[in-house]
C-alpha cells in the first residue's frame, strides 16, 4: 500500500506528537522505513495534521485484539439473549471503542 499526502500529513502529526516508528508504521500497514520518507521530507513542504485527525497513540496491534474481544461479546449477547442484549452489545460496543480510542505509550 503506497503512502499518500494525506497519510504524510498523519504520519507528522503523529512523529509530532511523539509516537513511535514503529507504532505509526504499522498503523499504514508499512514498514518504518516508509515513516523515514515522510520525515526525511519526500513528500514535499506539506503540514502536519492536526490533533485532531490523529489515530489514537500506541500500537494498534493490542487495541485491534481488545477491541476484537468486545465486539465477539457483543456478538454473543445478541446471541445468547436477543432482543434482550442489545442494551449489553451496544454497551460492550462503546466500551470497547473507548478502550481503542484511548491513547497509550
Amino acid at each position: 500500500m503506497a503512502l499518500n499526502n494525506n497519510d504524510a500529513k498523519v504520519i507528522l502529526g503523529m512523529l509530532a506528537r511523539g509516537d513511535k516508528n514503529h507504532d505509526i508504521a504499522s498503523w499504514f500497514g508499512e514498514n518504518p522505513a516508509r515513516v523515514a520518507e515522510v520525515k526525511d521530507g519526500e513528500f514535499g513542504s506539506i503540514t502536519a495534521a492536526p490533533a485532531e485527525e490523529l489515530p489514537p497513540k500506541g500500537a494498534p496491534g493490542p487495541k485491534g485484539r481488545r477491541l476484537r474481544g468486545s465486539v465477539k461479546n457483543a456478538l454473543k449477547a445478541l446471541e445468547d439473549k436477543g432482543s434482550e442484549g442489545v442494551k449489553e452489545a451496544i454497551q460492550q460496543l462503546k466500551d470497547g471503542l473507548a478502550r481503542y480510542n484511548r491513547h497509550e505509550s
